[in-house]
């Protein structure tokens, strides 16, 4: 009896994938694909506040290069794909790790930041945060003001690793080795003033003949932020270009323009680095404050220590001990000190409307993420900012 034919199948048919296989391979190659290119090649970022006003907008959507100065190697290796510090839905849900950390190192990139260039990069104070206000204050600054007992009491408290701080973006001022300072609202860096930014604002002090000013011209001219008034009649505050300045002079209702600077010599205790030594400064009149580079060696006294301290302790991860008037780092006495990375002075182009290293100092060299790119995508409350769309950042 002949036995019937048995079709052998081809090796291909044998191995064929389920559907469900094929769309499980497919997920899983764009999440790896994906969290490359996120990682070493450009990242997405929206702007959540106006402290960057004119130059970007709240609701402005970037591409940020992160070849311009380098792609940082993850700190922190074992984190959910393309999730940034927490698990999506949870308020203290933490989305990654700390049970690996990697050391700083960064891939060789096209160039360096520069002064005037848009960086974004992790939040500085942003390695301790009050869960519950993360948005809206800083922690350092609550402690200050109320204590540290009565943060831990009220708030969850939680440390993050350096690239799960909070990205924020501003104005690179001062790189490496520059010296820094502030006089009447202008910067000065190496005793030059430096660039104003066309789209930057500042707030000023308007006086009209007692009329208002036509809100339809205003919204032309793109000033859109309501007005303060004072007790004097006709007198408005706001929050102005250099450009806007000089449109309105013309306007035959105004009769002066005075920007609202605070004055030199009144202190402000929340502006860095939160020490009688420096009670004078604020947030128009500061410094002069020299940048620190990698390999310089400085004198640490009782006027340095202050702008200093949380360098060595912090970003460079040293002991930190002041015993009978001396200092110790890592237990051996100090009277000078080495930095290790270099460090950069950021500011935002909406300098009244900004927190930034006025007052929360230097930003180190390991907490740069990237150089913003474009704007890809912009709306706000009129709809699609079409003019934005694409445009590149400057």
């Amino acid at each position: 009896m002949k036995l019937p034919f048995l079709k052998k199948k081809h090796p291909d048919q044998a191995r064929k994938k389920s559907v469900l296989r094929e769309w499980i391979d497919a997920g899983v190659f764009a999440v790896i694909a994906a969290t490359v290119i996120r990682t070493f090649i450009f990242e997405a970022y929206c702007i959540p506040s106006g402290s960057m006003e004119r130059t970007l907008l709240v609701n402005d959507y970037l591409f940020v290069s992160k070849v311009s100065y380098g792609p940082r190697i993850p700190i922190t290796p074992l984190a959910v794909p393309l999730v940034h510090n927490k698990m999506p839905l949870t308020k203290n849900t933490p989305s990654y790790s700390t049970a690996v950390q990697w050391p700083y190192r960064r891939l060789p990139g096209f160039t360096s930041i520069k002064r005037n260039d848009i960086v974004v990069f992790n939040l500085p104070e942003g390695d301790t945060v009050a869960m519950e206000i993360e948005e809206n204050s800083n922690y350092y600054d609550l402690v200050r003001r109320y204590g540290r007992q009565s943060i831990w009491e009220q708030y969850h408290i939680m440390a993050r690793p350096i690239d799960k701080r909070e990205n924020i973006i501003k104005r690179c001022l001062a790189i490496p080795g520059d010296t820094l300072q502030i006089k009447d609202g202008i910067v000065y860096v190496n005793n030059r003033q430096a660039p104003v930014p066309p789209a930057g604002e500042t707030e000023y002090w308007i006086q009209t003949s007692g009329e208002e000013l036509n809100p339809a011209r205003l919204n032309d001219m793109g000033v859109i932020d309501p007005a303060m008034s004072s007790e004097r009649p006709g007198l408005y505050r706001y929050n102005l270009t250099t450009s806007d300045v000089a449109t309105l002079r013309s306007f035959a209702v105004v009769k002066g323009i005075q920007a609202d600077f605070s004055k030199a010599g009144e202190g402000d205790p929340a502006v860095f680095p939160h020490d009688t030594a420096y009670h004078h400064w604020n947030q128009d009149n500061f410094g002069p404050l020299p940048i620190p580079h990698k390999g310089q060696t400085v004198q640490l006294d009782r006027s340095s220590i202050e702008l200093y301290r949380r360098i060595i302790a912090v970003y460079e991860a040293n002991k930190l001990e002041e015993r009978n008037g001396h200092y110790y780092i890592n237990d051996q006495r100090a009277d000078t000190y080495t930095f290790k990375m270099d460090y950069y002075w950021m500011m935002g182009d909406n300098r009244h409307n900004s927190l930034d290293s006025r007052y929360w100092g230097f930003v180190p060299e390991d907490h740069v993420v990237g150089q913003a790119w474009i704007t890809w995508l912009s709306y706000g409350k009129e709809g699609p900012r079409w003019s934005r769309f694409f445009k590149k950042i400057r």
